[in-house]
């Protein structure tokens, strides 16, 4: 089996890394801060945005996993150092480059998502991940690199413990029966990405040629709002319905005082405020991956929290 690289061990990277290990191959992980070695995986502690280190780190693997996610309100001035780093390592090395997209890039649409959509995104964020893809995606048509974009929607299942839709603010309240909130509206419909999926189209695309140069959505399973999968991991968690309140402008407006995470909602409020629904039927038609179902989604969410807090 080969070496490959996975930059970043957010919850992504971290389902892509042991999926790999999982399949025998040798799996090297490279953070800013290290980690101590797990079966199958080494891990690197070294700033990625280091070319000239990264490059040596990754010499001779035969891909690269860009899942490496800087703090939501540095994504403007993070990004692109790293994305360029990587992108060089890369070409340094002839390893296939296998980034972790998102939606942002669209802006606000009408109707659901497809590849096809121009990346016409006028918030910073939604900018930057769209000039980041374009980098790769032109070194690519440049014969410089290979590269491909797999594009999520927000994660959602078993070692997602970061973000605040379904996640860590949300999760530890609903098993307790309590009410939860949201940004936006919760009865608007809103694509999912279950994270092991994510792991899985990751790594599939790496391996076949023809799937690079450009970007494929996450096979998804359809839409289902907050409301909808609150009462969905309410019924398997066994603790009554769970009502869901949006939180309000005024109340983000006072918050954001305090936390620069949150003043960055305002951008992409309009994913919550409106349907958000991704259409995965591209990869689906080309690739084998295809979306777990969601009542098992929602069976191995609530199991893997329920176990997360015993051991806590």
């Amino acid at each position: 089996m080969s070496l490959h690289v996975v930059i970043g061990f957010g919850p992504a990277g971290a389902a892509t890394a042991r999926l790999l290990a999982e399949q025998g191959h040798s799996v090297r992980v490279v953070t800013t801060s290290g980690r101590p070695p797990e079966p199958g995986i080494e891990h690197v502690a070294l700033d990625a945005t280091d070319s000239v280190r990264l490059i040596e780190a990754v010499r001779g693997a035969a891909a690269i996993y860009g899942c490496a996610a800087p703090p939501y309100h540095r994504w403007a001035s993070a990004l692109p150092p790293l994305a360029t780093s990587i992108c060089a390592a890369a070409e340094a090395t002839g390893a296939v480059l296998v980034m972790l997209g998102n939606l942002y890039g669209y802006g606000p649409v009408d109707g659901p998502m497809t590849e096809e959509l121009p990346l016409a995104a006028t918030g910073s964020k939604g900018r930057v991940r769209a000039a980041v893809w374009r980098q790769a995606q032109e070194l690519h048509e440049r014969g410089r690199i290979r590269a491909v974009e797999v594009r999520a929607s927000d994660f959602f299942g078993p070692g997602v413990t970061d973000g605040g839709h379904l996640a860590a603010r949300v999760m530890p309240r609903l098993l307790r029966g309590k009410p939860v909130s949201t940004l936006g509206d919760p009865d608007a419909p809103h694509s999912w990405s279950h994270l092991p999926d994510v792991a899985r189209a990751l790594v599939e695309v790496a391996g076949e040629e023809r799937a690079w140069g450009r970007a494929w959505h996450v096979p998804t399973e359809p839409p289902l709002s907050v409301q909808e999968m609150v009462d969905r991991l309410a019924a398997q968690s066994e603790v009554g319905p769970v009502s869901v309140r949006g939180l309000s402008p005024a109340v983000l407006r006072v918050a954001s005082v305090f936390s620069p995470v949150i003043r960055e909602l305002k951008e992409i409020r309009y994913q919550f405020d409106r349907p958000f629904v991704m259409d995965s039927s591209a990869y689906e038609a080309e690739f084998a991956v295809r979306a777990t179902p969601v009542d098992e989604q929602v069976r191995t969410t609530v199991n893997w929290w329920r176990e997360r807090q015993s051991h806590s």
